[in-house]
């Protein structure tokens, strides 16, 4: 299997996780009774978060044949989902990252931090709809399948909501029913992750152009897969074991999260090297 794409692998595994993580944290602080000190702790926790989204965008930028022509991938906004998840994805790191500023430096008003707060919600939403229709190309069928948009969805969900997790129990966020859903849904999200990648190893095998057959393009694929899910499996464990059990310590909630992020990183990769068009 090849590495060609590390770019774009690294890029969009890190902003989906760092946009779920942004929807849990901020939701939080907007829907829970817990105490205002946790709160801030919650929301200077949230640093962490836009180190990640940097990352992603560091990450992303050496893809470009020229970083210093970047700005002319703004060019087609509204017409072209690259230039729209470019654009909504600025948006998200500009609206948030200045929501938490003004929150950790205690400036502007109550209004206008929670304004800027829900419209970085609003941008990440509408940034991950703008990065999965990047990929549902008419020419590349195994990646214009509904497929493409469930995974990019539920690495989201998993990655962003233990990344979350951890961030929150650092700062002895105390809502148990909170902590109850969140892990909840990891749990869902985890299994239909599995049905999801199990369905489209199935369904490669009805995909082939004249030139290849798409269950060839990455032959040892049950493997790979099946180490991806013991990784998922196992991060989660470890995280939600450290959430639940050892109070105030987040070394294996950070574990868990490292093993998640390296599963994700490798489903990802498994994704672009399935890039096959029709045709010849």
């Amino acid at each position: 299997m090849s590495y060609h794409e590390l770019s774009l692998v690294l890029f969009t595994v890190l902003a989906q996780t760092a946009v779920g993580a942004y929807l849990i944290m901020t939701l939080a602080n907007l829907v829970t009774n817990s105490r205002v000190d946790v709160k801030g702790r919650i929301t200077r926790n949230m640093f962490f978060v836009w180190v990640v989204m940097g990352l992603g965008f560091v990450a992303s930028s050496t893809h470009l044949g020229s970083p210093m022509r970047a700005m002319n991938a703004l060019n087609q906004v509204g017409t072209s989902w690259l230039s729209n998840e470019i654009l909504t994805g600025s948006m998200f790191f500009a609206f948030g990252g200045l929501y938490w500023l003004l929150e950790v430096l205690d400036k502007g008003t109550e209004g206008a931090r929670k304004g800027l707060k829900i419209a970085g919600m609003v941008a990440g939403i509408a940034f991950m709809y703008s990065m999965v229709n990047v990929y549902l190309i008419d020419t590349v069928p195994t990646w214009n399948t509904p497929f493409t948009g469930w995974s990019f969805l539920l690495t989201m969900v998993v990655a962003g909501a233990i990344f979350a997790s951890t961030l929150m129990h650092s700062a002895q966020f105390d809502d148990a029913k909170y902590t109850r859903g969140i892990q909840g849904l990891v749990v869902v999200a985890i299994i239909a992750m599995i049905v999801v990648t199990l369905s489209q190893m199935v369904a490669l095998a009805d995909i082939q152009s004249s030139v290849v057959a798409a269950s060839d393009l990455v032959p040892n694929m049950a493997m790979l897969q099946g180490s991806r899910i013991v990784l998922l499996v196992a991060g989660a464990a470890i995280a939600l074991f450290g959430i639940n059990r050892i109070k105030g310590s987040v070394a294996l909630p950070v574990v868990g999260l490292a093993l998640v992020l390296v599963a994700e990183l490798l489903g990802r990769n498994i994704f672009f090297n399935l890039h096959m068009t029709v045709g010849m």
